[in-house]
């Protein structure tokens, strides 16, 4: 079954085409690669697909259902975490613990139960010594990979990631390669890095660009 279309898309950005007629699917549990140059607008389809931005023509349609409005797209993000390329634009709460603890409480799950989901992502990606960090003083790597960890907290059926292993080590990028390559959710990875892409040996879609 098909979980996510993206049909027929085209995106203007400040009166310039960035995205022409792209296609997608994705079926349940399912993984796909984006790749393409530096300004082709993998980000733009991200945010087209998530509804921060509206495509001029093309349809984006979510478990049978075409997103129209936005009533349409919240509940849309509601099942598809989206981690930007950016963490500083994602992450907000005070501390790494309460980063992780957000979205399972803005979704209704109960405090015990969101206790046991941070307490497994905590030790999963193993950031157990961030718990009570401030958000604002961890490094460019350690944010990177909270705002992944912060994301997978709500229990999406699909993750896009955009650009991921950005500023991490070794042993965050094997941690994050690993749970990519085992996980069974849909998965889209914008990315640049050869080592992942081969790792993981994904379809790819390429974005040409304008």
């Amino acid at each position: 079954m098909e979980i996510l279309k993206v049909e027929g898309v085209w995106v203007k950005v400040e009166g310039r085409t960035v995205l022409k007629n792209v296609n997608l699917s994705l079926k349940n549990g399912e993984k796909l690669i984006v790749v393409g140059d530096n300004g082709s607008g993998k980000t733009t389809l991200a945010e087209t697909i998530m509804g921060f931005i509206r495509p001029e023509r093309g349809r984006i349609v979510f478990k049978g259902k075409e997103m129209r409005e936005e009533e349409d797209f919240r509940e849309l993000r509601k099942k598809i975490g989206y981690c930007f390329q950016n963490p500083d634009e994602q992450l907000f709460c005070p501390t790494v613990e309460e980063e992780i603890a957000f979205a399972p409480l803005a979704l209704g799950r109960t405090r015990e139960k969101t206790e046991r989901i941070v307490e497994e992502l905590l030790k999963k990606f193993q950031i157990e010594h961030l718990r009570r960090r401030p958000t604002h003083r961890l490094s460019g790597g350690e944010k990177r990979i909270v705002s992944v960890v912060a994301v997978l907290s709500m229990e999406p059926e699909v993750l896009i990631l955009d650009e991921p292993t950005l500023g991490l080590d070794r042993k965050r990028f094997q941690t994050l390669a690993s749970f990519l390559k085992e996980t069974s959710m849909g998965v889209i990875l914008i990315t640049h890095e050869t080592e992942l892409i081969e790792r993981l040996g994904w379809k790819t879609l390429k974005i040409e660009g304008p």
